[in-house]
């Protein structure tokens, strides 16, 4: 009789190889995305400079961005607000310390808060659709299109989308903070019984304009990451609509993952 001899198992070294060879892969295509999102950011700054100026194209993505995220940041931002001031009071009140509720709310909005929702809001509701958009352009020649007809792309299609993600962001950032605002007073006066003069004093006297400033200049980094992030994973989509829902998929990945990584970096150099 003829003993079969039982099959090796893989071998460690072999699976340690592909693990490091996995690692590789990701670490290069990260590293590859952000060299093309600032190579990109480039490319924007000097075409935005240079004529012909389309006013036309800035002013409706301006209105795409800005004013059509108007409700869903305004809802967003009020009942944050609301929640935020509930959930505080419940804190405070062990301390007796509710008067503490206002400038607490008012701090974290202005400060964090405002500028990281607003700039999630605009990533779901307008980044995908900057994505999909340029992606389906891609794939469908019609970039290729606009270069034949001595159009730079570049100039045309990207350069509004990113001013829209700059200028916007912010001002939708402060539509944020009114709102919570508006929505942790009805909350803290109408709800949990603290003075309205006592939850306006104590804010008045907490809340200083660089707060505010903060996060402002939050949601401009923001919306320019965000922006450069989702046209640079469009206009580089490739593989027809498999290709360019993969895009997007990373472009919301990536943008999310931005907006936390710059938040920390912009507080750590503003403090």
């Amino acid at each position: 009789m003829t003993t079969q001899t039982p099959s090796k198992p893989a071998s460690e070294p072999g699976m340690f190889t592909q693990a490091v060879a996995g690692f590789g892969k990701g670490l290069i295509d990260v590293v590859s995305t952000i060299g093309g999102v600032v190579t990109l950011g480039l490319d924007v700054a000097r075409w935005s400079v240079r004529r012909p100026y389309r006013l036309q194209n800035l002013f409706a993505q301006l209105d795409f961005v800005g004013v059509g995220s108007i409700f869903i940041v305004g809802l967003t931002g009020l009942f944050t607000g609301m929640v935020f001031a509930l959930q505080t009071s419940e804190a405070f009140r062990l301390f007796d310390a509710e008067s503490l509720v206002g400038p607490t709310v008012a701090l974290t909005l202005t400060r964090e808060l405002a500028a990281v929702f607003s700039a999630l809001m605009v990533t779901m509701r307008a980044g995908s659709a900057m994505c999909t958009e340029l992606g389906t352009m891609r794939v469908t020649e019609q970039v290729d299109a606009l270069e034949t007809m001595a159009v730079n792309p570049v100039q045309y299609l990207l350069v509004p989308r990113v001013l829209a993600g700059l200028f916007m962001v912010p001002m939708l950032t402060i539509l944020f903070s009114t709102a919570g605002m508006s929505g942790a007073y009805f909350v803290a006066v109408s709800g949990l019984g603290i003075s309205p003069g006592t939850f306006l004093t104590r804010t008045q006297q907490w809340l200083e304009p660089v707060d505010i400033y903060e996060g402002v200049i939050k949601g401009a980094v923001f919306g320019l990451s965000v922006a450069l992030i989702c046209c640079y994973k469009g206009f580089n989509a490739s593989g027809g609509a498999k290709g360019v829902g993969q895009a997007t998929t990373e472009a919301m990945v990536a943008s999310a993952l931005s907006i936390f990584i710059l938040d920390f970096l912009v507080g750590l150099v503003m403090h």
